[in-house]
């Protein structure tokens, strides 16, 4: 099936952002234009890398067919998710095998989807402490929730020597969150109240005609964000804060 003839794939993570397993519906096998080989399904459980997030791995099977496909990236593009990867072992042409129609299994790589939930939601709460610490003129900027750095920028100023100060009552203040816990959420509302659940106001990038995804950690005022999380606060376990950096000093 043609890529422009294909239905959004369903985003199962919105429902159940710790499923590690689901089933799906092959709509597509292609090779794209990079030369990489993917599958196309109707819905699915892995995260597609986005929002300072990487992507899921694991693999798809077909029961039917006999085939296993190994992900190992996933893009999402024109509101289809694509799975990048290659047939395990392939005999003959894997990709006649897999047959489009049929129902497949999804396995995501858990450590991996844990380790990213954690870093992500790492994430969130910064900006949680950054507010209670009385920073809120601090405008939160780019998130990279990679294992090998992970960061959040933020405009503003801090004089130089405060810097070690504040960073260690920024870890201070996000070790006594992870300590005391609450549930995490990530709800799709209505643009009112999603904004009511943010604090009363919205980015200015999000569509009053939309219906945004709010993550929430515990009581405290939520955040747009189509990532995935934590089940609780305490599950992101703790928080080292390195000094922050301005106009390249330490």
């Amino acid at each position: 099936m043609a890529a422009g003839a294909i239905p959004a794939t369903k985003l199962a993570y919105f429902d159940n952002m710790w499923a590690v397993q689901a089933t799906a519906t092959l709509l597509s096998h292609l090779e794209t234009e990079d030369g990489r080989r993917a599958l196309i399904l109707d819905s699915t459980i892995f995260h597609p890398q986005g929002g300072g997030q990487p992507a899921d791995t694991g693999f798809i099977s077909g029961a039917a067919s006999g085939f296993k496909f190994v992900v190992e990236d996933a893009r999402l593009k024109d509101g289809l998710v694509y799975h990048y990867g290659s047939f395990e072992n392939p005999q003959d042409d894997c990709v006649s095998i897999a047959k489009e129609g049929e129902e497949v299994s999804l396995y995501i790589n858990p450590q991996r989807r844990d380790l990213n939930s954690r870093l992500h939601s790492a994430g969130h709460l910064l900006d949680i402490c950054i507010r209670k610490m009385g920073l809120s003129h601090l405008e939160p900027g780019k998130g990279y929730h990679f294992s090998d750095g992970p960061f959040v920028e933020y405009k503003g100023i801090i004089p130089p020597d405060l810097l070690q100060i504040k960073s260690k009552e920024l870890e201070k203040e996000a070790n006594a969150l992870i300590l005391a816990g609450g549930k995490v959420s990530a709800p799709v509302l209505s643009y009112n109240e999603a904004a009511e659940c943010c604090g009363g106001v919205l980015p200015s990038y999000i569509p009053t005609d939309s219906a945004p995804r709010i993550v929430k950690l515990g009581e405290h005022p939520g955040c747009p964000c189509g990532g995935t999380h934590v089940a609780d606060i305490a599950d992101i376990r703790n928080l080292t804060a390195d000094a922050p950096h301005t106009n390249g000093m330490p």
